[in-house]
């Protein structure tokens, strides 16, 4: 394996393998680090790769330094383990002993986490420096585009989300006539839609809008969306899908439209002001 390698710490679904076929199309290697109870086996077919639990990370950088790795990319989601379930080794003790408090909230700790591969001499990218066509652009993905109650809902539900984005504690909101039903937090995105269709008020649906948070690294955990995210919008009763462009991923868009259009779903690119400004 050469120094160009490229390794992906692969959690769930299938971004990690795509993620995978199109650097080795690009003639790269690559090496998997997969995390026991969240990659898929799929994931890791054919390919140079090591299993391993998250609180084993002292193993996986020397794994990574003996493979040739030279960049690193996180792709796929995870679910974030308890202290107990992580059991520490020594290199992960002495790091959750450095940054503190600072792990309290995801986007901290994933920060710490880069800081520190960094600091072990390895690159880290975004996935959207890997697969170009995965950042969201502004403007409608399907056929239908929202009416003006829904703009005004996903300008709500854009502000919801910032706020809680600001706190480290999540990427999404869902509105509906002006009403908060939903926020993301710990359980993520599936589990508060799945909260939505109980909430539901009578008349035209809900919007449920993704953004980044204020000062994230564009290189790592990205609001992510795919066709799932709109199969399970339409069973919650919503009418519509916004994300932040320039601040997202959406997964093969082709095939979000098809599913928008199918279930009649809007799906869109929104520009959020500048963070900070008027």
């Amino acid at each position: 394996m050469t120094a160009r390698a490229l390794a992906i710490l692969a959690g769930g679904g299938t971004l990690p393998a795509r993620i995978a076929a199109a650097v080795r199309g690009q003639g790269r290697d690559v090496f998997v680090v997969a995390f026991d109870g969240h990659t898929d086996p799929a994931t890791v077919a054919g390919l140079p790769h090591l299993w391993s639990r998250f609180g084993a990370a002292g193993t996986i950088i020397r794994r990574l330094h003996d493979e040739g790795v030279g960049e690193v990319v996180f792709a796929g989601p995870v679910k974030r383990p308890s202290f107990t379930e992580l059991l520490p080794d020594w290199w992960t003790t002495r790091f959750l002993a450095r940054v503190g408090t600072r792990a309290l909230g995801d986007d901290g700790l994933l920060r710490a986490v880069v800081r520190e591969l960094e600091e072990e001499g390895f690159r880290v990218v975004g996935l959207h420096e890997v697969l170009k066509d995965l950042l969201t652009v502004a403007g409608p993905v399907g056929s239908l585009v929202p009416d003006a109650e829904a703009e005004r809902d996903i300008a709500r539900a854009a502000q919801v989300a910032r706020a809680l984005g600001a706190l480290d504690v999540g990427q999404g909101a869902v509105v509906q006539q002006g009403l908060v039903l939903a926020v993301e937090a710990i359980e993520g995105t599936d589990a508060m839609l799945a909260r939505c269709a109980d909430l539901a008020r009578p008349g035209p649906g809900g919007v449920l809008v993704k953004v980044k948070k204020p000062n994230q690294d564009r290189r790592i955990d990205l609001p992510t969306m795919g066709v799932t995210t709109i199969e399970k919008a339409a069973a919650a009763g919503l009418r519509g899908v916004a994300l932040e462009a320039g601040g997202s991923l959406l997964i093969d868009r082709e095939a979000v439209a098809d599913a928008a259009d199918r279930l009649g779903l809007f799906v869109i690119g929104i520009e959020l002001p500048v963070e900070g400004g008027a």
